[in-house]
């Protein structure tokens, strides 16, 4: 069994930055993809990943999807993922886990692109009709997906004013990863985190924060994690490495933001980058 990998297909915000897609992240284990997030870009960033050499990649076997919360930075390449590897030989249905209000957004896509399917299906592409399928799974917390290859828990994590949004916590036979989703620091999120190798999490600059106004900094201390809060989980929960992605930078750097970090963490940290492999 090959080693599990990391592949950040989106390290991205709602910011249209044309370097970084959408907010995703594969987890490769035993040539198996499975899928968290699906921003803009999702489905030709795993091609580009996939042609850089991770195989388990290839766009028909991009079929377990699980989404944090239903944000449009992580949901508008839904579509992308339903029905693009559909058209390039998909023959299975898409399995998809999130908050409840996913099932809601399945039906209206699928409502959405009913005419495509039908031409493809029953028009001169012959399409199968199983590839365009998704199953919809609405979770809660605790364990929401097992299989030989993964056990996949869901925390719940507080991001503003969404009701329902979550984390996840991927267990395979060599390493445990943990994705925060969009979050803000709560008591006991910490405890969802502890014993990973890998902690990729979201976090904005707390130097730049600090210099906005209130309702600006109301909004994004009640949906965000600074990278003050961030170092000190860190700190405690001791991770292999910390991964950054979905950074809110509002006009500092990437170095400064881990100078911040790592003027109270001293672990391993990284800066994300799309189609970067841990």
């Amino acid at each position: 069994m090959s080693k599990t990998q990391v592949v950040l297909l989106g390290t991205g915000t709602p910011n249209a930055e044309p370097y970084r897609s959408g907010p995703s992240v594969a987890i490769v284990t035993n040539e198996t993809p499975y899928i968290v997030d699906f921003g803009p870009g999702v489905v030709r960033r795993a091609v580009a990943a996939y042609e850089s050499g991770i195989e388990a990649l290839q766009v028909r076997n991009l079929n377990r999807a699980f989404a944090t919360h239903l944000h449009s930075d992580h949901t508008v390449g839904f579509p992308d993922l339903i029905f693009t590897p559909w058209v390039l030989g998909r023959d299975r249905p898409l399995e998809v886990y999130g908050p409840p209000g996913i099932k809601h957004m399945t039906d209206h896509i699928l409502e959405a692109y009913k005419e495509d399917m039908d031409v493809r299906i029953h028009g001169l592409e012959h399409a199968n009709p199983e590839g365009c399928r998704v199953h919809a799974h609405e979770i809660e917390p605790g364990v929401i997906y097992e299989d030989r290859n993964v056990t996949v828990k869901a925390f719940p994590v507080k991001h503003g004013s969404w009701e329902q949004a979550f984390g996840y916590r991927f267990e395979t036979r060599d390493r445990t990863i943990v994705i925060s989703g969009d979050a803000a620091p709560t008591p006991g999120l910490a405890d969802n985190y502890r014993g990973c190798d890998v902690l990729i999490h979201e976090v904005y600059s707390q130097s730049i924060f600090d210099w906005g106004a209130l309702p600006w900094q109301s909004y994004h201390s009640s949906f965000h994690t600074s990278s003050v809060e961030l170092a000190k989980i860190a700190a405690e929960v001791k991770p292999g490495i910390v991964i950054l992605y979905h950074q809110l930078l509002w006009g500092s750097s990437e170095k400064d933001v881990l100078k911040e970090i790592r003027s109270i963490y001293k672990g391993k940290v990284g800066s994300g980058k799309d189609l970067e492999v841990y």
